[in-house]
């Protein structure tokens, strides 16, 4: 089983559905205040139950990506900017090396911003997302999924949706590469306390508002990932 699928087995069947739909959303496969299928529709496409599907409705509600008229359905909001249809699924290290290098183009730049943007509600987000990673080192483990939520909270911190999106079309590309990195950190103590101690000063500087510091502590906790990661054994991917 391809580590890509092996994450996607651990998600709920609410998420899924929640996944797909606000993917279909963003992408544009529905126009703006077009009326989604009824849940006993949607049940049926996504071979669920109709409480699954009313709970990913309700996320895509909070999220602000679809709104309810009484006893007319959900609707699909007005979006001001369409997620791109999707990276294509990762085949190769070249693939996993490519994600790595964009990363280090776009993540730093979006931890700057952070730092000058951020409000309470965003930076204690990323302090969540911070808190599980520690939790998971003290017990010697890796969070890829915190991990990610780490990164993507940062982008949504930037105040440019650009990063956010991004972050979440590569979301699959990305966690791969996180897996196979707690992978390689799984037999080392101080290697998972490393990384996780890059993990805080990265949010040290977002919190202290310190652009500068932030973007250099991204750029070089991106690129000890990637050479951590393909120092060693390359992972098989094909």
């Amino acid at each position: 089983m391809r580590a890509g699928e092996q994450l996607s087995h651990r998600k709920s069947l609410s998420e899924v559905v929640f996944e797909r739909l606000q993917h279909a959303i963003k992408s544009g496969a529905y126009q703006s205040d077009e009326r989604l299928p009824t849940e006993h529709e949607l049940a049926a496409e996504f071979q669920v139950s109709r409480p699954v599907v009313r709970d990913a409705l309700k996320r895509l509600r909070d999220q602000g990506l679809v709104y309810s008229r009484q006893g007319a359905g959900s609707f699909v909001r007005i979006q001001g900017l369409r997620q791109p249809l999707g990276f294509g699924p990762l085949e190769n290290i070249a693939d996993l090396q490519n994600c790595y290098e964009f990363r280090m183009t776009m993540e730093p730049e979006a931890a700057a911003l952070a730092a000058e943007r951020h409000s309470e509600t965003q930076i204690r987000v990323i302090r969540l997302a911070l808190e599980t990673l520690q939790d998971a080192t003290n017990r010697q483990r890796h969070r890829e999924d915190a991990d990610f939520m780490f990164h993507l909270a940062i982008a949504q911190a930037s105040g440019n949706n650009y990063f956010s999106t991004a972050m979440e079309a590569l979301k699959e590309h990305i966690a791969i590469g996180m897996q196979f990195h707690g992978l390689s950190l799984k037999n080392s103590v101080a290697g998972l306390r490393h990384v996780y101690d890059e993990h805080a000063a990265i949010y040290e500087a977002i919190r202290d508002r310190k652009p500068n510091q932030a973007r250099e502590l991204m750029r070089q906790h991106i690129r000890g990932s990637r050479d951590r990661l393909f120092e060693g054994r390359r992972p098989d991917i094909t």
